[in-house]
């Protein structure tokens, strides 16, 4: 919320006014607060229209986008997902086994058979027979090496050696010699033309921060720098009174939503679930008690009257195909079932008499 009172000044334990940390002077404190409710009224109806916005989004959400967005899901897994899966699973799999099965067959054994019984052997056989080159090859390089570093030595390096012991290094010192002379000449030359290069600059460079850099720095620290800070002052309160403006607006709009869900409660939604607790629930069960049911308890007597009524039908229907063939083939031979489980007193009845046959045995 927006502190509408000025806080009083902090003062020492002797009693004087300690300024403030921030740095911030009366007009800054005297402008903050219109600036601040000018700010407010400019951003409270954005916010409003954007919480009715966010409100509207969300309700949209719930309502459609989801259930057509899982709807969507839905319709493209059973369009797209589900047949390819079908043709992964039962046709590129089984058809990629098959081929794979054949490639092993046609190609990967005669392969492993070729290497294992042609290629290896000859391999080995070709190896043998470079390994054996090789070591003439290399006997004959070690003579040939041998004959040229022995020509290189007495043709070549000797007389460099001699060349360059007698000749090249009395020529090199008396250059050497020579060099250094010119250098120390040119070190004076290159001193000179120093001193008069470090003079000319030092005249360039007071005359540059004279003419240049004096002015510039008093401007920057007298016009750009008091200006940049009233600048920063002016944002950072902008800044501030926006931020202060938007939480404000939203607890407002909050408020406002608030009485507005509460409007609607006690004149839409309260009403309404009256009428239904009160008018439409009573109604309904006495329509079913009184109308509902007993139709249902008629249909469901008349059902079974007529699945009774059909069952008798069926009944008679078949009494009389049997009567029928009975008075035109004759009653049918019935061949006297044996029934192969005795019961329990014959069992011992069968026992009992088996042992006492044995006895008297």
């Amino acid at each position: 919320m927006v502190d509408l009172e000025k806080a009083p000044p902090a003062r020492s334990p002797e009693g004087e006014p300690v300024p403030r940390a921030d740095g911030e002077g009366c007009l800054v404190v005297a402008v903050r607060l219109p600036v601040r409710i000018v700010a407010l009224v400019l951003v409270l109806p954005v916010r409003m229209a954007w919480d009715a916005l966010v409100v509207a989004g969300r309700f949209l959400r719930d309502t459609v986008l989801r259930p057509v967005g899982r709807a969507l899901a839905w319709l493209g897994r059973a369009l797209f997902v589900w047949p390819l899966v079908g043709l992964w699973r039962y046709v590129v799999v089984p058809v990629a086994k098959g081929v794979g099965w054949l490639g092993k067959v046609l190609l990967v054994v005669p392969a492993v058979w070729v290497y294992r019984w042609v290629l290896t052997p000859v391999g080995r056989a070709l190896a043998w027979c470079c390994a054996g080159v090789g070591a003439v090859l290399t006997a004959l390089g070690r003579g040939l090496y041998a004959g040229l570093a022995w020509l290189a030595r007495y043709l070549v390096v000797v007389p460099a050696g001699w060349l360059y012991a007698w000749v090249l290094t009395p020529i090199g010192h008396l250059l050497a010699w020579c060099g250094r002379g010119l250098a120390r000449c040119g070190r004076g030359v290159l001193w000179c033309l120093g001193k008069v290069v470090t003079g000319i600059g030092a005249v360039l460079y007071w005359t540059l921060r004279i003419l240049l850099v004096l002015p510039a720095l008093a401007v920057w620290r007298w016009v750009l720098a008091p200006v940049g800070r009233a600048l920063a002052v002016v944002g950072r309160e902008l800044l501030d009174a926006l931020g202060h403006a938007w939480r404000i607006a939203g607890h407002l709009s909050r408020a406002v939503g608030r009485a507005l869900a509460a409007l609607f409660r006690w004149t839409v939604a309260e009403p309404a679930r009256w009428v239904y607790r009160s008018v439409l629930t009573p109604v309904g069960h006495a329509v079913r008690d009184t109308v509902l049911r007993p139709l249902a308890e008629a249909a469901r007597a008349a059902g079974r009257a007529g699945r009774q009524a059909l069952r008798s039908a069926r009944l008679s229907v078949r009494q009389a195909r049997a009567d029928l063939r009975r008075t035109l083939f004759g009653e049918p031979e019935r061949t006297p079932s044996v029934d192969r489980r005795e019961p329990s007193g014959a069992k011992a009845r069968t026992l009992g008499s088996s042992t006492t046959a044995l006895t008297k045995d």
